[in-house]
This record gives structure tokens, C-alpha cells and sequence, in this order.
């Protein structure tokens, strides 16, 4: 058994952290895959262990594969907390056989200009970070990663599933391709059809051989709440009309071209509209070119300027002290909201993902020192940390459960000392409401299968009056309760 000690680190490690690198160096051969809950410090547990293998020389050649993003963030712990000061964040994809402690953004390494230097090297260790990247074994990313030489093996996701077992399959595919003769017999122990599992405890205990999973329940912290309100709001008259004769015309387009339609891509117009009409407006200024049909829809969308979610926007922000994040799926919604609070004396910024990495650490610096209010796209929940804030309103839903996660785990992790107040906002009667069942059925999924995980979404039952739900227990229950009856009355 290993023993980690804490010479030369820079800070000290956390129980879970310090058992996670035992077990894996110990009892899993140095290849697993770290899926602790967002902020619980997977990047400190692959740290220890990249420490603890130098330290007994058993790494000449270490390659850790991350979004672009984070290329910085990971070279930065390393150095500043680790004191592996000749770790490389090879950022221009330069000589890649010259340095032995490599960082290097997964989407540059697999274009095959650099694939064929890289597949060339053999990797002591190899780690790729947002590892649920890989969940789609017919893509480069698989590929790329699955033709790499590697003696141990680490693959860091707090959501190895999102949407199916096939994802989970094709990670442990990558980490030990014996240990399943193939999908079929995967499918056959554990698959009833796409979201019905059988056999979930076998299957749980087979991933206890090649998956760690550690849950803020689990640690000896702490732990801040989640406290999560849904908040329903109706469509004014005009947008209702709106969103009527563009459900109108998606029926009558699939039934027309039933076979050249995708229904995922009509459906994203009731999602634009949803989030902003002026989401939609811009997708209907391109597409309406090219179908006349768009035409009148464009002009009823153009004479709407404020939404009612915005409002409701408003009136939480009100309500709310500190600093808030926003979250929406759309850009032009993201401007709307911005172009709004401001002309309410907010400060606000926005961060989105045209942002360079030092880009957006410098929007990170600037929302911390002198904003009110960070209205984000998707690109904002991977990577930046914000736990000065504690406050996240979700403007629009993505399909996708697990981004969820993502966007809480910004604010919800370690260093977080205030109790988290997550808005998840849904226009009623819309796609939203079948966005939210979708959403529920898949947290399901993920918990069947991967166990218990700390709740993103409050139950859909009664959203009228389903006003509070606290998470575990709390000195200001009272103050909590105070202040979301306040929300649910706007």
C-alpha cells in the first residue's frame, strides 16, 4: 500500500482526495476513471497521483489531454501546488517528442498532423480531463485517444453518462477493452431498451472495479447547500400567439417533409422563442430566405421587444444580493439580457465562447471585481470558477442534464462557504415543460446507474405550488424560506 505524504506539495490534500490516489495506484493499477461530483477536486486527485508516480520513478512520459479551456488552470495547479515546475502546456502543438511532461488541448493533439507524432510516443500515463468528450466511440476524439501507447490510464468526468449506457460503455471500452466481449454483451446484462436498465446492482459493482466516484455527501466537508426553485411563468398574448403559429408550422413542415425534416431542428425554434424572441428573430432572419413561410413569423417576432422571462429576470434580481450568474443556451438571448439589466443599472458581463483562455480569465477578474451580473452561454460552465457568487439562474434548460451539473458545479464546490440558490426558469404550456420530463428521466438514468448525486433539478410534481426545497439541513432555514416565498409570490 501506498503512502502519500504531503512533502512537497503546496497545500494539503483532503481525506477523499488523498484515499482516492491510494486506491487507484493500489487497487486499480493506475488506470480508472475519477467521476467525483463537480468541484470535489478530480484535477487535485489526478495531481497526487502524477506526484506519487514521480516520486517512485515510475514516469518518464506524461501526456494529460484537456479542453483548451483549462489548459492554463491545469498547468497552473500543477506548478503552483505540486511544484512540477517542467510540466509544458504545449499550446502550439510544437515538437512533441522533446518534452516529457505534456499538456496539450485534446482538439489540437487529434488533428493528424499532430496524431501521427503523438501515436508515436509511448505515454507512461496519460489523463484527458472532461472525459465524457469521448462518450461516442465513432469519433476522433475516441479514436484519437483509444490509439495512444499508455501504461496507466486516467479519465476524469463527474458525468461519465448523459444520455445512454452506450456512452458509459465506450469509456470503459477505452480504459480496458477486455473487460466486456463486446457491447452486445454489455447490452444483454444491463440494457432493457435505451433509458431501462437491468441488473443495476451487478452493474454497480462492475463499475466499482474500474470507477471512482466521490459525492459531497461522501467527504468530511462542510458542504454548502443547493437550494433549487422553479419558477413557471406565462407567455404574454403576443408571444403566446407567436409560439402558436410556430408550432403550426413545425407540425405542417414534418408532415410535408417528413423525411428531409429533422424534428430536433424544428423543435429549436420553439426553443429560441422560449428563450427570447430575439434568439429566435436571428434564426429566422437566415432561414426565412429561404422559406417564405418564415416570413411572417419573422415580422410578428420583430414587433415583440421585451419577453416575459426577462421580467421575471428582473424582479429575482430584485430580490437577490451578491453577485448572480446567468446562464442561457443562446447568444442573442445572452445580448437581449445583458442590453436589459444594464439599461436597469446593472453591471453586467458577458462570456461566451469567443473568448481565449486568458480571455476568459480576464472576464473572470473583471465579473469578480466590478460586475453584478455574468450572463453566460454553455462555454462558462466548464473550466472558470466562480464560487464568490452563489447565486445561478438558469434562463433556458438544455436538453442535457449533465450540463446542468456543469453550470451549478461553477459556484458548488470547494471554497464555496454560502448556501447556493439555483433559479431554473420554464415557460408554461411550452417545450420547456417536455424539456423538464426529458431532463428528469435522464437524472434517473444516472442515478440507477452511477448512484445517488446531489439534485439539479427539484421535482416537476405540483410546480405551482412546490415553492422550497432545502437539501439537508441549515442554521438560516428561516431566512431561506423567507426568501424564496418572496420569489414565489413575483
Amino acid at each position: 500500500m501506498i503512502y502519500i505524504d504531503f512533502v512537497g506539495l503546496n497545500f494539503k490534500p483532503l481525506p477523499h482526495q488523498i484515499k482516492t490516489a491510494r486506491k487507484v495506484i493500489d487497487e486499480f493499477n493506475g488506470r480508472a476513471i475519477l467521476a467525483d461530483e463537480v468541484g470535489l477536486g478530480k484535477t487535485i486527485e489526478a495531481g497526487l497521483i502524477i506526484k506519487e508516480y514521480i516520486k517512485n520513478d515510475e514516469i518518464r512520459k506524461l501526456l494529460i489531454l484537456v479542453p483548451a479551456s483549462l489548459g492554463f488552470q491545469w498547468t497552473n495547479e500543477l506548478v503552483n501546488k505540486f511544484n512540477i515546475s517542467n510540466i509544458f502546456y504545449n499550446r502550439k502543438g510544437v515538437v512533441w517528442d522533446y518534452f516529457d511532461y505534456q499538456i496539450a488541448s485534446l482538439d489540437k493533439a487529434k488533428r493528424e498532423r499532430h496524431a501521427s507524432k503523438i501515436r508515436k510516443i509511448y505515454f507512461d500515463l496519460v489523463i484527458v480531463d472532461e472525459a465524457h468528450h469521448l462518450k461516442n466511440k465513432d469519433t476522433l476524439n475516441w479514436k484519437f485517444v483509444n490509439s495512444l501507447k499508455k501504461k496507466y490510464f486516467l479519465l476524469l468526468t463527474a458525468t461519465p453518462i448523459h444520455n445512454n449506457l452506450k456512452e458509459l460503455y465506450n469509456l470503459i471500452l477505452l480504459l480496458n477493452p477486455d473487460y466486456y466481449k463486446d457491447y452486445n454483451d454489455f447490452k444483454h446484462k444491463y440494457i432493457q431498451d435505451k433509458h431501462i436498465i437491468k441488473n443495476s446492482n451487478e452493474l454497480k459493482k462492475d463499475l466499482k472495479r474500474v470507477m471512482i466516484r466521490n459525492t459531497h455527501n461522501d467527504t468530511e466537508l462542510n458542504n454548502s447547500k443547493r437550494l433549487i426553485r422553479h419558477i413557471s411563468v406565462e407567455l404574454n398574448e403576443k408571444e403566446k400567439s407567436l409560439y402558436k403559429e410556430l408550432s403550426n408550422y413545425i407540425k405542417n413542415e414534418y408532415s410535408k417533409k417528413r423525411k428531409n425534416k429533422n424534428i430536433l431542428d424544428l423543435i429549436t425554434y420553439q426553443r429560441e422563442l422560449c428563450s427570447s424572441t430575439f434568439a429566435l428573430k436571428q434564426t429566422l432572419e437566415k432561414k426565412s430566405k429561404l422559406d417564405p413561410a418564415l416570413k411572417r413569423l419573422l415580422d410578428i417576432a420583430s414587433k415583440i421587444t421585451v419577453n416575459t422571462k426577462m421580467k421575471k429576470v428582473a424582479e429575482i434580481l430584485k430580490e437577490t444580493d451578491g453577485q448572480v450568474i446567468i446562464f442561457t443556451e443562446y447568444r442573442a438571448t445572452q445580448l437581449f439580457v445583458a442590453y436589459y439589466l444594464e439599461n436597469l443599472g446593472y453591471k453586467t458581463i458577458i462570456f461566451n465562447g469567443s473568448f481565449s483562455s486568458s480571455g476568459k480569465e480576464w472576464v473572470r477578474y473583471i465579473f469578480q471585481q466590478k460586475k453584478d451580473v455574468l450572463i453566460s452561454t454553455e462555454a462558462g460552465s466548464q473550466g472558470l470558477n466562480f464560487q464568490f457568487s452563489n447565486v445561478i439562474i438558469n434562463y433556458d434548460l438544455p436538453w442535457n442534464p449533465m450540463k446542468l451539473e456543469q453550470r451549478i458545479g461553477r459556484v458548488h464546490r470547494l471554497g464555496q462557504t454560502r448556501n447556493v440558490y439555483i433559479y431554473n426558469i420554464v415557460s408554461k404550456g411550452t417545450v420547456e415543460e417536455k424539456i423538464l420530463d426529458l431532463l428528469n428521466k435522464k437524472i434517473k438514468l444516472f442515478k440507477d446507474v452511477i448512484g445517488e448525486k446531489e439534485d439539479i433539478l427539484q421535482p416537476k410534481n405540483n410546480l405551482e405550488s412546490d415553492i422550497i426545497k432545502i437539501i439537508g439541513e441549515s442554521k438560516d432555514n428561516n431566512e431561506i424560506e423567507k426568501r424564496f416565498k418572496k420569489i414565489a409570490k413575483l
